[in-house]
């Protein structure tokens, strides 16, 4: 399996966190960099940005088209759980594993390394974030829902029962609607995890308001003990 393609921005010459982003269905890596520059985490110190590619596969949903994509969708709106590309998730989970095993490889920590994603890419740092074998300091989840619910119970990792969860979702959203954000929050909150949820007056995209409140998430998860 090839290894991701990435874009990285680094705010220093010796960053000191990692914050690996997970674009949604159809975008790509550049999708997030504008956003990730509007972050001011210079308090917690020198930050690596990692803005993986999805790889290219035909998406179900969009009649077999090709695009960048974590995983397949076979059906629109509330039917989109009811069948899941489990093999696409877990083939995504292993590429993303690796990008955090980059991380390790180059010196930075899993603690000092925060999972986030929109939408699929919400999904995906979701699902990989709970199962992960060493505690991340953060896992991040923007309009999207909990993929293979059912499983995470008995599969997740208990080195991140205690990892805190920041959820953000819009109250109009088109795409994933917000009941599916609120069912994910209620999910992980069932199993005791520390989730943070806010909810804005927006569709399926990202606030100015969702940035500063993500933005000091941030500076909690990534402040030096």
């Amino acid at each position: 399996m090839a290894a991701l393609e990435t874009i990285q921005i680094e705010t220093g010459p010796r960053p000191g966190a990692s914050v690996i982003v997970l674009h949604g269905l159809g975008a790509d890596g550049n999708d997030f960099v504008p956003i990730a520059k509007e972050l001011d985490l210079a308090s917690v110190g020198e930050v690596r940005f990692v803005f993986p590619h999805a790889s290219v596969i035909p998406v179900t949903l969009n009649n077999g088209y090709r695009m960048r994509a974590w995983y397949d969708i076979f059906a629109p709106g509330p039917d989109m759980t009811r069948r899941e590309d489990e093999a696409g998730l877990r083939r995504s989970m292993a590429q993303i594993e690796e990008l955090l095993q980059i991380e390790r490889d180059r010196g930075m920590p899993a603690h000092r390394t925060v999972l986030a994603g929109f939408s699929q890419g919400c999904a995906m740092a979701l699902m990989t974030g709970l199962r992960h074998k060493e505690r991340l300091a953060g896992i991040v989840g923007l309009s999207g829902y909990l993929p293979l619910a059912s499983s995470t119970a008995s599969e997740r990792s208990d080195a991140n029962a205690l990892t805190p969860i920041f959820l953000g979702h819009g109250q109009q959203d088109e795409m994933v609607a917000m009941d599916r954000g609120v069912a994910t929050r209620q999910a992980l909150q069932s199993l005791g995890y520390d989730t943070q949820w806010r909810d804005y007056p927006m569709g399926h995209s990202v606030c100015m308001e969702e940035i500063a409140d993500l933005n000091a998430w941030l500076l909690q998860v990534l402040a030096k003990p």
